[in-house]
């Protein structure tokens, strides 16, 4: 089981290293546009529809341990700060579908779930580590970038948050 996890977690890395955009994606650049498929209706969904939130997306994996440890901060995040302008975007990135279905059996998600079958927005995102979670202000611009998780991690990232839902737009 752990051998699979870290051939999983190898082929991955190794096909998102090869397709790594020349200029790495950096806070205040502009979030970018990607297309997913909703879970499990499987219906066609984009970032962009969240422009004017705040969006929270991250990209996880049913084989990364710290993934599973991140949902149940997701969900009270997403839970308390829904009314106030959050958008929570998780992006599965499993080859297998059923391996991603698994997963939210075990540790439901009360926030939007999207899957990036082709990894083309794990590629835009220049995603670096399981989980990568980036959080994007009501302009649709990159606030912060954060990889992996730890519980202890958590408040600072809410702070995160917190400051940008209550900041207005640009314009």
């Amino acid at each position: 089981m752990l051998k699979q996890h870290i051939i999983k977690t190898l082929i991955l890395s190794f096909s998102i290293f090869l397709s790594w955009p020349l200029a790495a994606l950096e806070t205040g650049n502009p979030a970018p546009s990607c297309a997913l498929t909703s879970m499990p209706e499987n219906q066609p969904a984009n970032l962009e529809q969240y422009h004017g939130q705040v969006v929270y997306v991250d990209f996880w994996a049913s084989w990364c341990g710290p993934c599973a440890k991140s949902f149940p901060f997701m969900n009270t995040m997403h839970e308390q700060l829904k009314d106030k302008g959050l958008q929570i975007v998780g992006v599965n990135l499993d080859e297998n579908p059923d391996d991603a279905k698994a997963f939210l059996a075990k540790y439901p998600a009360s926030f939007t779930v999207l899957a990036d079958a082709s990894k083309q927005c794990a590629k835009d995102f220049d995603v670096k580590a399981m989980p990568s979670s980036y959080i994007i202000d009501r302009n649709g611009k990159i606030h912060h970038i954060h990889l992996g998780f730890r519980p202890g991690e958590a408040d600072n990232l809410r702070v995160l948050v917190e400051k940008l839902l209550n900041e207005k737009t640009a314009g």
